[in-house]
């Protein structure tokens, strides 16, 4: 049922070099939801962090893959989240009585996440180029690692204390050392400089560094926010690991929040890109925006088509109690297709300003240290990953 879904979801609003998150072009996004629950027999419930709820709660938590271009925004895909306590001796019999079944292994939210990645890439129905996701997604390796593997791009929301170097430092090939036995793994140089966190990168960068991109003209003002774009290496084990673009977001207000994010977008990438897929999960700009974001399509889900209305306890009934909302959902998007309404997001935010590089040109982001720079992608479409278990 959902292959063939996500083969009409592609025919209706699809965009050819999409990208997997929320902004220009067609997109897969995944996210998690929390639904609460009374009662221990719903299959997967446990106390947990209910997003629905904003606390510790009894509830299930699924993790759901949307699909988002600037023709419309739609469910695709589910993977219902079994905690640990499930894999115990002691639920083999709630096992049978929900049916789930016997190859069913424990996994993250993550692995789940980029399971269903994977899958989409190699159907090829829906076609994306971008995958966003929020900090549970980006503060795990193995996920990022595993979008860049299907030649997939991210941006990532990752913690403050994220590590990065601003520059490549020397490391030391395993070999012998001066003293003592043979090193068996590579090492950071002595004199290599320590990596810092993202925060401590912000907090450094000069005022010119900073640039105001309107996002988007609002009906109670324009929503704007200040950009800044830096070129490090994570760090992975504490040794250097891939080149990435750090991106920086905050309000305008004093003292307001800074988020931060990965990405492994080529040098061909947009400004503009980064700056619509940054924004799509900002809640403060939620209210005067209209915004094609997972939230979005989860408050619809919840709203309007019963998404966590149900009274199913067992495996095979959650999964289709989800295809059966998603397919309403995506009645809802061709309706409004049909009737020529909006579904999408305005995908033109401003070029930068207030800064330097304001004056070369729209869009394109220059390296402190190389050649690297970002430049224009047309319809982009992306899928976005986030979870409020862990928000």
């Amino acid at each position: 049922m959902l292959i063939s879904h996500q083969a009409r979801v592609a025919a209706a609003v699809g965009e050819p070099a999409a990208v997997v998150t929320r902004t220009c072009g067609g997109a897969g996004v995944v996210d998690g939801s929390g639904f609460p629950k009374d009662g221990p027999e719903s299959v997967g419930v446990a106390p947990q962090y209910c997003g629905h709820l904003g606390k510790v709660a009894n509830s299930q938590e699924g993790v759901l893959a949307a699909y988002v271009s600037p023709r419309g925004y739609t469910f695709v895909d589910a993977r219902l989240y079994l905690p640990e306590v499930w894999f115990g001796d002691d639920y083999h019999e709630r096992w049978q009585r929900c049916g789930i079944p016997a190859a069913t292994q424990s996994q993250t939210e993550p692995a789940l996440a980029l399971a269903m990645v994977t899958e989409l890439a190699q159907r090829g129905r829906l076609p994306f180029q971008w995958v966003a996701a929020d900090e549970q997604f980006g503060g795990n390796p193995a996920f990022l690692d595993g979008i860049a593997a299907l030649g997939k791009w991210y941006l990532a929301a990752v913690p403050a204390d994220t590590r990065v170097w601003l520059r490549s430092p020397a490391v030391q090939a395993p070999g012998r050392g001066p003293l003592g036995r043979p090193r068996l793994k590579p090492r950071l140089a002595p004199n290599a400089p320590a990596a810092q966190d993202v925060r401590a990168v912000a907090q450094s960068l000069a005022r010119a560094r900073w640039h105001t991109w309107t996002l988007k003209e609002g009906s109670k003002g324009p929503l704007i926010a200040h950009f800044a774009f830096v070129n490090v290496i994570d760090s992975r084990a504490g040794l250097p690991g891939t080149r990435q673009w750090l991106s920086l977001r905050r309000g305008l207000a004093a003292g307001a929040q800074t988020k931060y994010y990965l990405s492994n977008a080529p040098v061909t990438c947009a400004a503009s890109d980064l700056v619509r897929l940054s924004g799509m999960r900002w809640p403060t700009l939620a209210p005067l925006a209209r915004r094609v974001r997972v939230e979005t399509a989860f408050e619809a889900g919840k709203g309007e088509v019963g998404l966590d209305h149900y009274e199913t306890r067992t495996w095979r009934g959650w999964h289709q109690h989800m295809a059966q909302t998603f397919l309403a959902h995506f009645f809802l998007v061709q309706l409004r297709l049909s009737h020529k309404k909006s579904a999408g997001l305005n995908h033109s935010p401003s070029p930068a300003t207030g800064g330097p590089r304001h004056r070369t040109g729209p869009g394109r982001l220059s390296r402190s240290h190389g050649r690297l720079g970002l430049s224009s992608t047309p319809q982009s479409c992306r899928l976005s990953l986030a979870s409020q278990a862990h928000a």
